[in-house]
């Protein structure tokens, strides 16, 4: 994080982003105003620019409608506004709401919030991403090392269990990043000798980042098989630059990791092979279900799996499999 920032600065990214943001209908109550207003649950997230996050934002209002209380949802406008996302963090806890969610962007930044949420007694459950602080009840997330190493199953079958491979990550901080990374590599390494993964670099989720990466990629590697693309924004990246590039579909093997409108084209058309999807309705249900219950005094369990799944042309119309992507 760039500490450095002056505080006008952090202010004025904060409040493009906020200007992003959606919530629920209706002002937000909170336990402490005056009157048996409804329960609220803050929640910030890492960002909003990718179909992922709306699908947990609908998750989430679904379950909060259900359970009679009110949501605010934002996020930066990009997965590398620590700043902002700090600054969102912030204002939720001066909003002394009952419960805020929190999907950490950088585990070590958010470690002094969570301490100042504590002290104002508001609890505090995670999703997707954790912070480095024992403050948390709560993570509502998918197993990203498992995950990783399904993707990586799934690459070697396609490429003959042998041949040079990239990855094209969008964080090397964020423990998301790192898991699906690494989950992908220790299972090449381990299972699949034949295997080389010849470069990582990563585009922080930018898809135009992305794009340039694959296609230097490519040029330095000319015998490249395959790209492992680690979120919504890596792998549509790689689809573009492999596009650009006009490549016949399928010379370079694209795994990706999420789902979104522009992947599953992608996997119609050939030019990606397949990704894995999480469940990100399912992750916004359940991290309002655990704020729910901590307000409620009930302790939820302290990792909460939403599950991920394996999708490609042949399986997308799947109901299990179709209920989980998202568009």
């Amino acid at each position: 994080m760039k500490t450095s920032k002056k505080i006008s600065v952090l202010v004025a990214t904060a409040a493009v982003a906020i200007a992003l943001v959606g919530c629920s209908a209706g002002a937000p109550g909170s336990s402490g105003e005056a009157g048996n207003k409804q329960l609220y649950i803050a929640l910030i997230s890492k960002g909003f620019q990718h179909q992922f996050w709306q699908a947990v934002k609908t998750g989430a209002e679904a379950r909060a409608a259900k359970l009679g209380v009110k949501v605010t949802f934002e996020g930066p406008a990009a997965e590398t506004e620590v700043d902002a996302q700090l600054q969102m963090f912030q204002a939720a806890i001066d909003k002394k709401p009952d419960a805020i969610g929190y999907a950490a962007l950088d585990p070590k930044a958010c470690i002094p919030l969570m301490d100042a949420a504590k002290a104002a007694n508001i609890p505090v459950v995670e999703f997707d991403a954790g912070c480095d602080s024992k403050v948390p009840l709560s993570i509502s997330k998918t197993d990203s090392l498992g995950a990783g190493a399904l993707a990586a199953v799934n690459m070697a079958k396609i490429i003959g269990d042998s041949g040079e491979i990239g990855i094209v990550g969008h964080s090397q901080i964020n423990s998301t990043g790192v898991e699906r990374r690494d989950g992908f590599v220790n299972e090449i390494k381990k299972n699949h000798p034949n295997i080389k993964i010849v470069d990582i670099q990563y585009g922080d989720g930018d898809h135009l980042k992305s794009a340039d990466i694959a296609k230097a990629m490519i040029a330095a590697h000319p015998n490249l098989k395959g790209l492992y693309g680690t979120n919504e924004g890596s792998a549509v990246g790689i689809v573009d630059g492999v596009t650009e590039l006009g490549l016949k579909p399928g010379k370079v093997a694209i795994v990706g990791f999420d789902s979104g409108q522009s992947q599953i084209d992608a996997i119609n058309s050939g030019v990606m092979a397949g990704a894995i999807t999480q469940n990100p309705i399912g992750i916004g249900e359940q991290t309002v279900q655990a704020a729910y219950d901590a307000i409620k005094g009930k302790t939820p369990a302290k990792i909460i799996d939403t599950g991920f799944f394996w999708y490609d042309k042949a399986n997308m119309a799947d109901p299990k499999i179709a209920a989980v992507l998202y568009k």
